[in-house]
């Protein structure tokens, strides 16, 4: 079964950001079948260091920028409305597909962290992925978690990355 995943570009992309919209999709395609949650789907919104600040002081009461926000789906309330926090993604096909939530990506944090870890930009975006992924998915941190998300970079690593070239 395959997935579907909404990029919402919210910012200017940073030169070093490793991939377009199809590569970052087909990315988060293998990350989802990795970690066998293919036939989910979700939403990716890239942002900058200003916009994640602000979703992460509003919604998780912390101060300055973070890499990666995760608002998993929860369902419908008592009213009827979606629990769902940033954004309307009403147009997401979710009769076929699970819709497990929203990402929230700064493609500031992920330049900077790349650089400062040593680590090639298509694998720390792997990490990010595979760990907001997974908080979508009902993971909370742990060794299975970490665990997870390191298989799934070196999935990534293997089959995506070195087929074309990149670190």
């Amino acid at each position: 079964m395959s997935s579907q995943i909404k990029v919402i570009r919210e910012t200017r992309l940073d030169p070093n950001f490793p991939l377009s919209r199809h590569e970052l999709i087909e990315l988060v395609l293998l990350i989802l079948d990795s970690l066998e949650l293919s036939g989910d789907s979700f939403s990716i919104k890239l942002v900058d260091d200003r916009e994640i600040t602000r979703l992460n002081e509003k919604y998780m009461g912390c101060s300055g920028p973070t890499n990666i926000l995760s608002f998993p789906a929860r369902g419908e309330s008592e009213s009827g409305d979606s629990d769902i926090i940033v954004g309307d993604e009403g147009d997401l096909e979710q009769d076929s597909f699970v819709f497990i939530g929203e990402l929230a990506l700064s493609v500031d944090a992920l330049s900077r962290e790349a650089g400062l870890y040593g680590q090639p930009p298509v694998a720390h975006l792997a990490r990010l992925l595979a760990h907001g992924i997974l908080h979508l998915a009902g993971y909370d941190h742990s060794d299975v978690m970490y665990d997870l998300t390191d298989a799934a970079v070196d999935r990534v690593l293997l089959e995506y990355a070195d087929a074309r070239g990149r670190e």
